[in-house]
Order: C-alpha cells, then sequence, then structure tokens
C-alpha cells in the first residue's frame, strides 16, 4: 500500500513510521509512506505557507498555493484525506475500508487551518481523531497509518491478532494475561488456564460485554443491546460457571 503525507513537518511523521510495526512494514515494503513537504513549494525568501484570514480574527491560514502546486506535482493515490477537527470522526470500520484501497494520502492542517478552497477543491475527505482539537495533523496522520498498515496483509505476524480486538464487533476487548501466572500473590483466572476452549472463548466474550457496557456503553446502545444470549452468558460469569474463581 502506498500512502503519501504532506505536511510542513515530514520528519516528525516519518520518523515515527520508521520503528516498530510500521518500520517492518515499510523495510518489508508491504507500506510504500512517501512524506512531502509543502514548504517545499512555497515561494519566497521566508518560504511562508501562512497568512492572515481574510475578514479578520486570530491565527493563521494554511495558503492554496503551496498546497494546491505540491498534490498536482505529486499525483498522489486518492482519497486526498484532509485531518481535521471539523470532519468525521475516525472509526475503526474506516480503517478497515482504507485498508481495502491500494493507497490513500493525508494533509495534516496547521494554524488555525487550511484556506477553504483546497477544501472544495483538492480534498476528497474530512476525518477527525475526536472532539479535541490538535497543533496539527501529524499525530492524527500518524495514528491513521497506523490502524491502516497493521490491517495490511502481510505486516502483522500473526494475522489472528487483529481479528480478536476491540471494536471489531462493537465490544471492548477483553483482558490479556501472560506468565508468570502468579506475581505478588496476584494470579491469572483459573479458566484461561484451564485448557478449555470453550470456557475460554466464554469468558473472554463475557469481559467483552461487562468492560463495553461499564466504558462504552454507547456501543452497547450502538449494537441494539444485549442479546438474550448475552444475558444468560452474563448470568453464568456472575455465578462463577467459568472456572473463574480468582477473577
Amino acid at each position: 500500500m502506498r500512502i503519501d503525507v504532506f505536511t510542513i513537518f515530514p520528519t516528525l511523521v516519518d520518523e515515527f513510521a520508521s520503528e516498530s510495526l510500521l518500520g517492518k512494514a515499510r523495510n518489508n515494503e508491504n507500506l510504500d509512506l512517501r512524506c512531502h513537504d509543502i514548504r517545499s513549494c512555497a515561494v519566497g525568501n521566508h518560504k511562508s505557507v501562512d497568512d492572515a484570514p481574510f475578514g479578520g480574527g486570530a491565527g493563521m491560514v494554511m495558503k492554496p498555493e503551496p498546497i494546491f502546486e505540491i498534490v498536482e506535482r505529486v499525483d498522489p493515490p486518492r482519497p486526498l484525506i484532509m485531518l481535521t477537527p471539523l470532519g468525521k470522526q475516525f472509526k475503526q470500520s474506516d480503517a478497515d475500508d482504507l485498508s481495502q484501497l491500494s493507497g490513500f494520502s493525508l494533509l495534516c492542517g496547521r494554524y488555525e487551518g487550511i484556506d477553504q478552497r483546497v477544501v472544495d477543491n483538492l480534498v476528497d475527505r474530512q476525518i477527525s481523531l475526536g472532539d479535541f482539537v490538535l497543533s496539527g495533523g501529524e499525530i492524527a496522520a500518524i495514528a491513521i497509518i497506523e490502524a491502516v498498515a497493521r490491517l495490511i496483509p502481510g505486516v502483522m505476524g500473526n494475522e489472528e491478532s487483529s481479528k480478536d480486538e476491540s471494536f471489531l464487533q462493537d465490544l471492548l476487548e477483553h483482558p490479556q494475561y501472560t506468565r508468570p501466572r502468579e506475581y505478588k500473590g496476584y494470579a491469572v483466572p483459573n479458566v484461561l488456564v484451564s485448557g478449555d476452549h470453550e470456557s475460554i472463548a466464554r469468558w473472554r466474550k463475557a469481559k467483552s460485554l461487562l468492560i463495553t457496557m461499564e466504558n462504552r456503553p454507547d456501543l452497547i446502545m450502538k449494537r441494539g443491546g444485549i442479546t438474550d444470549e448475552e444475558q444468560i452468558l452474563l448470568r453464568e460469569y456472575a455465578n462463577g460457571n467459568f472456572n473463574a474463581s480468582e477473577d
């Protein structure tokens, strides 16, 4: 997959994406990440990419010329997504959709925003990480790149890892444990070392339901509530039917 990023801080994105999973994906040629410096297409001695807003107001606005020029010069993969708090909130389903493409591009805003002519005539889509404001779109770009790249075949060492994670069924993920079995008197739930794979699966589903109900009730509402089968499962968990007495 090819992902192009347009930013005034290309090294910020490039260096982060050179480590860990993203770095391995790039080295293995599963991910072709290209970071472009918008300032390289700015004119004048100071290579300015921003100016005061028409109509007055605080802050500065990113100018249209260098953005249009660099995007047209590069001819990046589409869609071109602008990262802005004005956009649609990014979800796991969006990561899934983007992972099916051969490529896409990200435009990182700064200052008070980007000239609306860029939005109207160059950008295909607007995305936000959530209901908060950052100084620029670079952190959002990194988050989206990582969320998408880990879904590309061959990127993760274990392809099953991405199939059992939070949000895939509108539920948060169950707790995870590893060795040692006991540490400072804290023991791993018995069911996880029982070898009973059916009980383990039911315990994990019950924990996912409980964690989601407590921390993200909106996800429970989104999926239409708790099913009758899940109600039975939660009662089994409450009665300790999963050999989870140490939980």
